[in-house]
């Protein structure tokens, strides 16, 4: 699943911000471009398990094509972060595992 970013460029003194258009409120930051990329990945992750925790829906990821023209996003630069779609998988699978106690404990709270 390929979801089109935002990053807004830094400099010596403030970071590279990132905005990603089809998750609403979802937004990271890198001291340098591939920083920004990769933890705008992370950022994505974590909205979407955040969704899912409070019942709510992912939109599909839109294009660039539908987000360049908006205004809001003036002068920043596209990029296109790959997201595994597992993580929208909500089926169940049963698996056969053994843990520490203690592990099972912290799963089960």
């Amino acid at each position: 699943m390929k979801y089109p970013i935002a990053i807004e460029e830094g400099s010596e003194t403030t970071a590279f911000g990132v905005v990603v258009p089809d998750l609403p409120g979802c937004f990271s930051a890198g001291a340098t471009m591939d920083e920004a990329i990769e933890n705008s990945r992370e950022a994505i992750a974590l909205w979407i398990e955040t969704a899912f925790d409070v019942g709510g829906t992912v939109p599909a990821p839109g294009r660039i094509a539908d987000h360049v023209h908006n205004p809001e996003y003036a002068g920043m630069i596209w990029a296109i972060v790959d997201i595994d779609s597992a993580l929208l998988d909500d089926k169940t699978k049963r698996i056969n595992i053994s843990v520490p106690r203690r592990v099972l404990s912290r799963i089960d709270r």
